[in-house]
């Protein structure tokens, strides 16, 4: 009862989505146990990852007793939206502004992450009735853009998405996000020499991070 306020307040109170897009879906699946193991509460599994939705469906059947969320990434029509909805995806994320996938996602009482970059896009999003904004792409504008943009905003429900490490998360915390999309900082971690234990320590190091800040 309520899963879309728990899995808001999940987002919220963990400070940190783990936006794990990987080519390969055995690299995929252990950098999602390794990260969790390394304290991550909530995962998106890009639909661009190949077989996302049975990995979606895996990891919420396995972790849903640990109060992980697990969310669809890359969301670009009500039809994959209804599909991630039905395999167990507790929250859909687009790179834009989608209304097809916000309608679906509100019929079934599912969180929403809208991708925008611009104030329009930003009002549009919040119109359209999603739950979060993810300001994407932040790696090349980075945190004076998202602060310029946020200034007459601030009362929506942000998430930067792009170039967020754990030296740079308070500052973002700072602009009164409500929590951060990383990547590669995390899932990537293993490349270097195939263990993936890196990634349980990144993602421990990352999590320490946020956890560190005031907010």
């Amino acid at each position: 009862m309520f899963k879309k306020l728990t899995t808001l307040n999940t987002i919220h109170d963990s400070g940190a989505v783990l936006i794990v897009r990987l080519p390969e879906l055995d690299s995929a699946e252990r950098v999602c146990h390794a990260a969790i193991e390394g304290g991550f509460r909530a995962l998106e599994i890009p639909l661009t990852v190949p077989g996302a939705i049975g990995l979606i469906n895996r990891l919420s059947e396995q972790y849903r007793a640990d109060g992980v969320v697990v969310g669809a990434g890359t969301v670009l029509d009500g039809y994959a939206a209804y599909d991630a909805i039905s395999h167990g995806a507790s929250f859909l994320v687009s790179p834009q502004l989608n209304p097809e996938m916000i309608r679906v996602a509100n019929r079934y009482q599912i969180p929403t992450i809208s991708g925008a970059f611009t104030p329009t896009e930003v009002v549009n999003s919040v119109q359209a009735g999603a739950d979060i904004i993810k300001i994407f792409p932040t790696e090349n504008n980075g945190i004076p853009f998202a602060k310029a943009l946020l200034a007459p905003l601030d009362q929506v429900a942000v998430l930067p998405a792009g170039g967020v490490t754990a030296d740079n998360v308070k500052d973002w915390f700072d602009l009164g996000v409500l929590s951060v999309g990383v990547g590669s900082a995390v899932t990537k971690a293993w490349q270097r020499d195939g263990d993936f234990t890196r990634v349980t320590d990144a993602a421990r190091t990352f999590m320490a991070a946020v956890e560190a800040v005031e907010r």
